[in-house]
């Protein structure tokens, strides 16, 4: 369901890039507005998020295959597209390099947060972003021709292309301060002022393709497998992906895009509450409980050690109950649900790690309890 709702997310970027790249080639066509206000976008905005989502769909009806034809291609171009970006906040930030990477929170805006309380958002933020891919990489893993080779693609490969990424989104967005007066970080209104019409043209049909190739891999492989898992006999890889694609489509993503703290705190850390949790108890399991071993042949029997009580390890559950309890007030003032006492607030800013840590010691505690009894 987190997959689900962060393709509907990047659609609505994706989208957000079409209307802007629409209107620069059709600058004297104008639609009608027919949304009600409380929709929240125009009409050209919905038009181009529902193209975005049939250019993602036409990809994932073809398969698999296609998904990993399309990545082939996007990868390098992708690269090629972020150094250009880098390269271009370097010449336009007057004092070049050392402008770009030096603190302009003076000019675009400070916060009265504790550095404390503003590392655990950014750090959580970063963590519940990337936590999804950690948890269902084996959905990945499984098309590898080898354990080498899946094993140099996480340690080598991701790591250092997404540091790269990483390190272009906070210098640009570290830029722009300096370029516009301003702290752009959406992506989508940094590449629709870089240039001339040709070169904004052209970064935007970049950053499109870069959406695409985002959206498909991390977003639709695993939910598209796991929506067959629940019912094999029905919903295969395509269907699972269009399931997905249909939730992506009706969750009013801009809602969420286009409001900072809706995004940061209430997706982020709400999404790191949960996957935190589910991330300690499956570290837990695997390194301190199973100590690396599994019984392969038992993970697909019915009657064997991990058939626990009716397919549902109830310590498991407890521990990811247990792991998130103490983050639901923080969640419930990001939704302005609720004023919990400040603890509460300060706790949920470290959403993920918190979570992570009590979840994988009650499981562990639970499972070694449960093991002398046997």
């Amino acid at each position: 369901m987190v997959a689900c709702g962060w393709f509907g997310i990047q659609t609505w970027i994706g989208g957000s890039a079409l209307a802007i790249l629409a209107a620069k080639l059709f600058p004297s066509v104008a639609l009608p507005q027919f949304l009600p206000g409380w929709f929240g976008i125009g009409t050209g905005e919905l038009i181009a998020f529902v193209a975005f989502w049939l250019m993602n769909v036409a990809i994932i009806v073809r398969g698999i295959d296609a998904l990993k034809v399309f990545e082939t291609l996007a990868a390098p171009f992708l690269l090629l597209m972020g150094l250009l970006l880098f390269i271009w906040a370097w010449v336009k930030v007057p004092g070049g390099f050392g402008a770009m990477m030096a603190d302009s929170s003076a000019v675009g805006g400070g916060s009265s947060m504790s550095t404390f309380g503003a590392l655990g958002i950014g750090i959580t933020g970063a963590v519940a972003f990337w936590g999804t891919l950690a948890l269902n990489i084996p959905d990945f893993t499984r098309y590898a021709k080898s354990q080498r080779d899946q094993a140099v693609g996480q340690a080598i490969s991701l790591p250092t292309t997404m540091t790269f990424y990483v390190f272009i989104g906070a210098a640009v967005t570290n830029a722009t301060v300096l370029i516009f007066g301003e702290r752009i970080s959406d992506p989508v209104k940094v590449l629709s002022q870089v240039g001339g019409p040709v070169v904004v043209i052209i970064a935007l049909v970049g950053l499109i393709i870069a959406t695409i190739s985002t959206n498909l891999a991390a977003n639709v492989v695993s939910p598209a497998n796991g929506f067959a898992s629940l019912l094999p006999q029905k919903i295969n890889f395509r269907k699972g992906a269009l399931i997905a694609a249909g939730i992506g489509l009706v969750i009013f993503p801009w809602k969420m895009w286009n409001d900072p703290d809706a995004y940061i705190m209430t997706w982020l850390g709400g999404c790191g509450s949960l996957l935190g949790a589910v991330g300690g108890i499956m570290i837990a399991d695997y390194f301190l409980i199973r100590k690396t071993e599994l019984n392969v042949k038992d993970l697909y029997r019915r009657g064997g050690e991990y058939e626990y009580a009716r397919g549902i390890n109830t310590i498991g559950v407890s521990a990811l109950l247990i792991g998130i309890a103490p983050l639901i007030p923080g969640f419930l003032a990001s939704i302005k649900a609720w004023a919990p006492p400040a603890f509460f607030l300060d706790l949920y800013k470290w959403s993920w790690f918190v979570a992570f840590l009590l979840a994988g010691a009650v499981y562990v505690v639970g499972m070694t309890l449960l093991s002398k009894r046997k």
